[in-house]
């Protein structure tokens, strides 16, 4: 309390003396300096994340309960591999019944192909030879490939049980476990190339993607990783999207190397030189 005491005294006393206070200078308000930007007319710099080159989201094109899955998450596959097999007995039944009517159909048919058969009497036990029209022959044969398309109709069908894996990569997620149910069209597994990964822009704005053109080097820094890495431009998407109310254009950035560590969703910046 003494500290305040002391200039309430002098005010009274300077007061009651007639005299005018001296004035005091008012303290200047405090100010923050904003940073200053440069900003260089050769480059755009956006933000940008990490992404595979190919990515797929599998599924069957029919419906049945799930028999077996092949692969593990995090296992690496390769083009052709099985996936996830369903269990379809109606489907291995007729693949079955139709390889064995071809094989019935397709033994008749050789028989007619002889120039002549054999007839015997069953009353009187008289053999007697018999020419046969090629006609015949090709009437048969004619009922043969019809009975082999059959046959490999069926051998169709049943591949749709079994998903392969369209390329070589890395299964990232499984959706369904042994004894579901799935239903065509619907995702399944993801499968993705994470030893060819990808920079995509994020916030590379309208007024800014009219610089940038394919083919262009870019200077790629990984914040994760703290590397930069060079690259260029291969792809201008053609269509906006709008990210936060701002307009923005997704540039595809291939790197001229994958440093080691690189993941999936990492973060980078980009420096396109656009001189």
């Amino acid at each position: 309390m003494k500290r305040l005491i002391w200039p309430i005294l002098l005010t009274i006393i300077l007061t009651a003396c007639g005299g005018n206070p001296t004035p005091v200078a008012a303290p200047a308000a405090a100010t923050t300096a904003e940073p200053i930007v440069v900003s260089d007319p050769n480059l755009v710099i956006a933000s940008a994340k990490v992404l595979p080159v190919q990515v797929s989201e599998l599924g069957f094109t029919i419906s049945a309960l799930v028999k077996e899955i092949a692969v593990n998450e995090g296992e690496q596959v390769q083009a052709g591999q099985p996936l996830i097999i369903l269990d379809t007995p109606e489907l291995e039944f007729a693949v079955i019944a139709a390889e064995q009517d071809y094989n019935s159909k397709s033994i008749a048919a050789e028989l007619q192909k002889a120039e002549k058969v054999l007839y015997v009497n069953p009353d009187t036990g008289k053999r007697r030879w018999y020419s046969l029209p090629r006609e015949v022959y090709l009437k048969a044969l004619s009922v043969a490939d019809q009975s082999k398309a059959v046959w490999d109709s069926a051998a169709a069908s049943l591949t749709q049980n079994t998903l392969l894996a369209p390329y070589a990569g890395t299964v990232v997620d499984i959706q369904v476990i042994p004894g579901e149910t799935v239903q065509s069209s619907q995702t399944v597994l993801t499968l993705a190339d994470l030893d060819h990964l990808q920079i995509k822009t994020t916030d590379l704005s309208e007024r800014d993607i009219t610089r940038v053109k394919i083919g262009q080097s870019v200077d790629v820094y990984i914040e994760a990783l703290d590397v930069i890495v060079a690259g260029k431009v291969v792809n201008i998407s053609p269509i906006a999207e709008t990210v936060g109310g701002d307009v923005v254009f997704p540039v595809t950035i291939e790197l001229s190397e994958q440093p080691e560590g690189l993941l999936w969703g990492m973060t980078a910046e980009v420096q396109i030189a656009v001189k």
